[in-house]
């Protein structure tokens, strides 16, 4: 990574960091998009049972993965300021910490997953899948948390081929899994839905063997003799990544958990033909969120390069491209939605009536695409300035005191009935964006000031 001069090559060095991670964050939407299309195939209770076990999964994933976001920006100013020999200590520790969250998430899971479950009064099929899809999965946390890391400690140093070569070498094997497991192929046992949960536990075992053999494949990485030279853990260096940490995972998991709350109250609300609806949704409008989600990815890695350098107007530079960026493409994608959304729901499912309900609730959910576009590449921005306490407030209010309880209100208490949900979380997404962009002026304010002293 190095840092540009002109507009032309900030632009240069930014694509050449983004393209691969886009690319990457596209194969993962779509091995979740494998898993739901072909349970969608076997059934509707499969494919309801794999959605109400993705959202319960899926804000735990995501929240805890994002403390292991701290690498990034970290790594990424020892980059700019040409501290080098402070990563090696940063990614070992990073490691130890991903374990043991790891297996705190396994614990807990074993012992309340049943019960919440038991709650929710689902089907007696669509719980039986839920349970055992998250069984299966859970085999593969562990390693999933360790290849994250990896790819965080790649992605600070601008190295972000490394982790799409990876991932693209993936999603062929985890066709094949879920291909076998799901239908009975090859020998194996057709497993329906619960199948994708293996399917992707042994993909994501994959991931992690390919992600620590290149640290010794390649000479740029093996300098820093991960694996090589061990450290003890430290307390002191895992409070420095959490206090990053845990406020970008906190944010995360008011996002993610937003659509996972929804798709809960729906099964508990609503009828399976609506739960399996609103994962087509839900599955469909995440594969496209993966664009603005690698702009955010890319601006925090640049943005991070540039204050840690000192360079706060590239830093400004290259926040307005990746934002703007952001709700250019999603503003064209949406366009693609409105037109073809019959067409993308038969490609999940054969049943007429669930065909027809994600259709209609394609189109509310294409309300929140833009808002949704700049609130992704506003935090990216915010956490390469590592300024990550004030937007987890602000994600908090925005999903939890506005988007749920505004969607609760409409789809319990009025006749729009699970349409109400969405338009929730397009207000809370759009005071996200509104929150962020507000902060972002103050960061700008206040850097300005600092320059006028100096």
């Amino acid at each position: 990574m190095y840092h540009a001069d002109t507009f032309t090559d900030k632009l240069r060095l930014f694509l050449r960091i983004l393209w691969p991670i886009m690319i990457t964050q596209v194969s993962l939407s779509m091995m979740n998009l494998v898993d739901t299309i072909m349970a969608g195939r076997v059934g509707t209770e499969d494919l309801a049972g794999v959605a109400i076990g993705g959202s319960l999964w899926s804000p735990v994933f995501t929240g805890m993965n994002g403390i292991m976001l701290a690498v990034t920006p970290i790594i990424a100013h020892f980059i700019g300021k040409k501290e080098h020999h402070k990563i090696h200590n940063t990614v070992m520790q990073a490691i130890y910490l991903a374990i043991t969250i790891a297996l705190m998430i396994i614990i807990i899971g074993t012992i309340v997953l049943s019960p919440i479950l038991t709650i929710m009064n689902l089907d007696p099929k669509v719980e039986h899948i839920a349970f055992h899809y998250l069984g299966g999965l859970s085999i593969g946390i562990v390693p999933l948390f360790l290849s994250n890391v990896l790819r965080n400690f790649y992605d600070g140093q601008g190295f972000t081929r490394i982790t799409m070569f990876i991932t693209i070498l993936a999603v062929p094997f985890n066709i094949l899994f879920n291909y076998s497991l799901i239908f009975g192929r090859f020998g194996m046992p057709a497993l329906g839905g619960i199948g994708a949960g293996y399917a992707t536990a042994l993909t994501y075992w994959i991931i992690f063997i390919s992600s620590v053999w290149m640290t010794f494949r390649l000479g740029s990485i093996r300098g820093y003799k991960l694996f090589i030279k061990w450290v003890k853990p430290s307390w002191t260096a895992w409070k420095e990544q959490l206090s990053i940490g845990i406020p970008i995972g906190l944010s995360i998991f008011f996002e993610a958990s937003i659509f996972s709350v929804v798709t809960l109250l729906i099964g508990m609300m609503f009828s399976t033909t609506t739960i399996a609806a609103n994962q087509i949704v839900i599955s469909f409008t995440t594969l496209l969120f993966m664009i603005p989600l690698s702009l955010s990815m890319a601006l925090t890695i640049v943005v991070g390069f540039s204050v840690g350098a000192g360079k706060l107007k590239a830093a400004k530079q290259y926040s307005f491209l990746g934002v703007f960026s952001g709700i250019g493409i999603l503003g064209i994608a949406t366009i693609f939605l409105f037109f073809f959304r019959e067409q993308i729901a038969m490609l999940y499912s054969n049943d007429p009536e669930v065909i027809n309900l994600a259709s209609q609730l394609f189109l509310i959910a294409i309300l929140y695409q833009l808002s949704d576009a700049a609130q992704s590449g506003l935090q990216g921005v915010l956490r390469g300035y590592k300024d990550v306490k004030i937007p987890f407030y602000i994600s908090f209010v925005s999903y939890w005191i506005i988007g749920i309880p505004v969607g609760y209100g409409l789809a319990g208490f009025t006749d729009i009935g699970p349409f109400g949900f969405w338009i929730g979380i397009s207000l809370g997404l759009t005071g996200a964006a509104i929150g962020f962009l507000l902060r972002l002026g103050i960061i700008y304010k206040r850097n300005s000031m600092i320059e006028a002293v100096e």
